[in-house]
């Protein structure tokens, strides 16, 4: 890893934590005195936020949030969501390039299929931010903000390789990986973190696959990716493994890369037999949704890498107002994401690990949850 690229990381990592820490209100503070604090030049700029689904809690989060700051700040602002209908998506921000959008903030559903739409977006001056996943195949994205993706994985594996004591030899045991959807370009990074972590583990022997499904290299992900991250779909794969290759044996650990697997797998491993205890399996996770932050309070999850997707919205609308203000938005990392026609400059925020001990401290502490959202 170079300096620059820890350097980029521990940047990313002090900027969470202090919007974690000061939030909203503070977020505002910060803001005015750049575009935001109903300027002039916020009230003639239009911004349209193109979101994926309202299927996933995060997104109906992260939308509601960016659209809040923007607005409390005097921007006149689109928010759509598309069902995670790529082609729905494309219409969405076609309407909000002829309706005179500024500046599009994209979070895409298919991350290829946004060229044409953006060239004609960056034809009538637009700027476009990318939000938490990578437009690919255009030199039309400007910015990108997101969280540390391959950290995301590698804190995933690193969990799964201290709670199996794998460092000191411990094994065999049997793993189940997931990866995320085949056409969520972050997808790759998390399944790239992880598995630098467990495939030495595989290769070794101290990891078993017995489905099989055990990519030889990070470049087969998408092998084993969940079209849609969509539960039912994680569910449906981990009945079937349990099915065909697990009528004599358990299930040790499952790498599943983001909460809404995670639930199926839960799901289908409860219908299966298994329950919370000793021999319960060692389920990873990611975004620490409601439903999975009460599994991992009901062991039946062992942990999630929490993303405060605040600070993310946080951070864009930062974005949106220096780039108002005619200046260049803050950026950390100016290396790592090419999206195969430039490498766009881009934003990382540092993530964290939540288990059942982490909870009250960092969810609800940080108002992330209420304490009666969760039963505490």
């Amino acid at each position: 890893m170079s300096m620059r690229r820890t350097l980029g990381r521990a940047a990313a990592g002090f900027a969470a934590a202090t919007l974690a820490l000061t939030g909203l209100a503070a977020c505002s503070a910060e803001r005015e005195g750049t575009t935001g604090g109903e300027s002039a030049a916020a009230e003639e700029t239009i911004v349209g936020i193109a979101m994926p689904t309202r299927s996933l809690e995060r997104w109906n989060n992260d939308g509601d949030h960016l659209k809040a700051l923007l607005e409390e700040a005097g921007y006149k602002v689109s928010l759509q969501y598309a069902d995670n209908k790529v082609e729905q998506q494309i219409t969405q921000i076609q309407n909000m390039v002829n309706e005179g959008a500024d500046i599009l903030v994209v979070a895409s559903i298919d991350g290829t299929a946004l060229a044409p739409v953006l060239a004609d977006a960056k034809a009538k001056d637009a700027t476009v931010i990318a939000y938490d996943r990578l437009i690919n195949g255009t030199p039309d994205v400007d910015y990108y903000a997101t969280f540390d993706n391959e950290l995301v994985g590698t804190l995933q594996g690193q969990f799964i390789e201290e709670q199996l004591g794998l460092k000191d030899g411990e094994g065999p045991f049997n793993l189940e990986p997931f990866a995320g959807s085949p056409d969520d370009n972050n997808a790759k990074f998390f399944f790239k973190g992880a598995w630098d972590v467990l495939l030495p583990y595989v290769e070794s022997g101290q990891l078993v696959v017995p489905s099989g499904k055990s990519p030889a290299s990070v470049d087969e992900w998408t092998s084993i990716g969940i079209q849609g991250w969509e539960s039912a779909k994680a569910q449906s794969e981990m009945e079937n493994r349990l099915n065909s290759f697990y009528q004599d044996k358990k299930v040790n650990v499952v790498l599943s890369p983001n909460d809404s697997l995670a639930l199926g797998i839960a799901q289908a491993l409860e219908s299966a037999g298994y329950a919370p205890g000793a021999e319960y399996p060692v389920i990873t996770g990611q975004d620490a949704d409601l439903a999975n932050t009460k599994n991992i309070l009901a062991d039946k999850q062992s942990m999630s890498v929490w993303k405060d997707t605040r600070t993310l919205g946080n951070q864009v609308a930062k974005m949106v107002d220096s780039i108002v203000a005619g200046e260049e938005p803050e950026v950390n990392d100016t290396e790592t994401y090419d999206n195969g026609e430039k490498v766009v400059p881009s934003f990382l925020l540092e993530p964290q690990v939540v288990t059942k001990d982490d909870v009250e401290s960092a969810l609800v502490e940080s108002g992330f949850f209420d304490a009666s959202e969760l039963g505490l």
